[in-house]
């Protein structure tokens, strides 16, 4: 046992380096700025034909046929679900635990989530609960693949199969991740993903829309890109004077950020990933579950997140990350509450704001899923150290050592 107090006891701090400029995200640079300036320059702030640059980026690279630029991930969503043709009363299974964009704009629709457990092992839909849920009523699927980690996607696209019923996937979090030797936003009937300002390709706000599927597209561009509608065929074009209600285009000075971002998207991935996995490998010695992937995937790391396992299991979770606290690591509690157990889904506002008939809708209950919460309660955030130094992380390994080794686990064990 290690005799160093903690700092929460008057020990000294195990983490003593300045985190800030290497913990920054995301990191500018002048090529931001002249790619700003140019749309600045040229005049056009609403429709600069940098949005269609940013839309054959995205094409190119994930090898997809149709690329819609949005103004955030949200609205790509929602174009998604509407691509689908999705009706009042229409079921479409989601995870709890993820954030609520992933299941709220169902509601716009008159459509109904149906929240599934999360399997343990990489945090994503369970396959196996996704099976029970399916009737007649199921005409979607949304896949998140959660924090970076790529779903089980050799069961879930069985199902899909299976079934005949498509899969919305959330890549919000998974830039640049690998699956199979496929990249995640192609796996799916329709991806999304969010450039919002702390993602790995962030633009402040955007989305992109990504599919095959010219139908699909189509209809994408009609709930709100007037500029896209003007390109389509004389029966859909019709529509151009009014689109389908919603504006949906991404701002220019947005889209010029977003292509510098993923101009550099890999070689980030890289050294992040590096990061990371040179910590995890460190802690999984400490008995932390972190997530490494398995051999067929190349996880990326919008956030890391561990839990606590073996020795550590009876372990207060709070008590675990104020003692970490103290000793200067930046570590919270998972980010996202989850979705079944929040007041829009379990006082019934969810129906109002579909438009359904309160007495035809299921009833959510906090209690729910319950290997679910059990995950999501267990987890820590730590940052996802961008830039860090080895004597950082170093830093980090020492102050969970200390920790595990520490009162707050002997007591637990008392």
């Amino acid at each position: 046992m290690s005799k160093e107090s903690l700092a929460m006891d008057g020990g000294p701090k195990a983490v003593t380096v300045d985190q800030d400029e290497m913990l920054r995200w995301p990191i500018f640079t002048a090529e931001d700025e002249q790619a700003v300036l140019r749309v600045i320059r040229d005049g056009d702030l609403s429709t600069h034909h940098v949005a269609r640059e940013l839309e054959e980026d995205y094409a190119n690279y994930f090898g997809m046929k149709y690329a819609l630029s949005l103004c955030n991930g949200t609205l790509g969503l929602l174009s998604a679900f509407y691509a689908l043709g999705l009706k009042p009363y229409d079921e479409v299974i989601v995870p709890s635990a993820t954030w609520w964009a992933s299941a709220v704009p169902l509601l716009w629709l008159g459509a109904i989530p149906i929240f599934a457990e999360s399997e343990a092992e990489r945090g994503g839909l369970d396959p196996e609960d996704v099976r029970k849920k399916i009737n007649n009523r199921t005409k979607a699927i949304v896949v998140v693949h959660l924090w970076g980690m790529p779903s089980k996607m050799t069961e879930l696209l069985a199902i899909s199969k299976e079934f005949g019923i498509p899969i919305v996937e959330d890549a919000s979090h998974a830039h640049g991740a690998i699956w199979r030797g496929q990249k995640c936003g192609t796996l799916g009937d329709i991806s999304v993903f969010s450039l919002q300002g702390h993602k790995l390709a962030p633009a402040g706000e955007g989305g992109i829309l990504l599919t095959n599927n010219r139908e699909y597209f189509e209809q994408a561009a009609l709930l709100g890109d007037i500029m896209r509608v003007l390109e389509l065929d004389p029966e859909k074009r019709r529509f151009a004077g009014t689109t389908f209600g919603i504006k949906t285009r991404i701002a220019s000075m947005s889209a010029a950020i977003a292509r510098v971002q993923f101009r550099h998207l890999d070689v980030r991935n890289e050294e992040r990933n590096r990061n990371i996995e040179y910590l995890s490998r460190k802690l999984e010695q400490l008995d932390f579950e972190t997530f490494l992937a398995p051999a067929h995937i190349q996880r990326v790391y919008f956030e890391f997140l561990i839990r606590p396992r073996g020795r550590l299991e009876s372990v207060n979770i709070d008590s675990l990350i104020a003692a970490l606290q103290a000793e200067g690591c930046i570590v919270a509690p998972c980010r996202y509450p989850l979705l079944h157990q929040q007041p829009l889904f379990t006082e019934g506002h969810f129906a109002e704001l579909a438009r359904l008939s309160p007495d035809q809708v299921p009833k959510y209950l906090a209690t729910d899923l319950p290997r679910t919460a059990r995950l999501n309660a267990r987890m820590i955030r730590l940052p996802s150290f961008p830039r860090a130094s080895e004597e950082l992380l170093n830093q980090y390994v020492s102050a969970f050592r200390k920790v595990v080794e520490s009162r707050v686990v002997r007591e637990a064990h008392s």
